[in-house]
């Protein structure tokens, strides 16, 4: 399945970048790690130091996620005899969580958010980026949780941790590239993210039916399928 989930994975990372609890926020973490103030609409602040600093934010949030898909996988193994069971209620959870997103359901215990603030003084150099991009993952980890989750439950369900842990991987390529660029657009202005804002509800709608999709599949057995049928298509060009 590895050639389907390694898009799904980048995806579902740019799906959480840009989930309605986070992306508004942008502009303030970039303003905290780089230890900087909003002024005029826009971060005043030497660019290199937006870039390095924003490099170790994003590792430091990677880490985490790479150490959650590690977890998710190892059980995945434990439980190899019962895979087929797992990936069938992982499809149904995967529903559920789509169907969350688009607004069919609203269960509370989808919609619980945890933020972790962070001392000033840990707000100074590029290691302390680092640990600050730890602490985002675990402490917002149950806002972009239904995009995550999926992507936990499809590296549960995949051969080896390794294949887990590369998932994982892409999952963070999918939100760093974003944050990367983003960052160093708002050095310039805010304008672009105050703009996005407005199509955040529909980003939240279009990820919710496609996190259905993928959980009908998976519960079906049809992404197994979808990815043997590329294997042979890349096997012959």
């Amino acid at each position: 399945m590895e050639q389907v989930t390694v898009l799904i994975a980048f995806t579902a990372g740019v799906v959480s970048f840009f989930s309605p609890c986070v992306f508004p926020l942008i502009p303030a973490y970039v303003a905290s790690i780089t230890s900087s103030t909003i002024e005029d609409n826009k971060i005043s602040i030497n660019k290199r130091i937006v870039l390095s600093r924003s490099i170790m934010f994003i590792i430091g949030f990677s880490i985490i996620f790479v150490l959650l898909g590690a977890s998710a996988s190892l059980l995945g193994e434990l439980f190899t005899d019962f895979r087929d069971l797992f990936t069938k209620i992982g499809g149904l959870l995967i529903i559920v969580f789509g169907m969350q997103m688009t607004g069919i359901l609203k269960l509370k215990l989808f919609m619980s958010e945890k933020r972790m603030r962070m001392d000033h003084t840990m707000e100074k150099n590029s290691w302390r980026s680092l640990l600050m991009g730890m602490v985002f993952a675990a402490g917002w980890s149950p806002c972009i949780g239904l995009a995550l989750s999926s992507i936990l439950i499809l590296a549960g369900s995949s051969g080896t941790m390794m294949t887990g842990i590369f998932m994982l991987i892409v999952y963070s390529l999918g939100m760093a590239i974003p944050f990367l660029l983003i960052a160093i657009i708002i050095t310039y202005s805010l304008a672009f993210t105050k703009r996005v804002n407005k199509w955040l509800p529909k980003i939240s709608l279009i990820s919710g039916w496609m996190l259905i999709i993928l959980g009908f599949l998976l519960f079906t057995g049809q992404l197994q399928k979808i990815s043997a049928w590329l294997t042979v298509i890349s096997s012959t060009t």
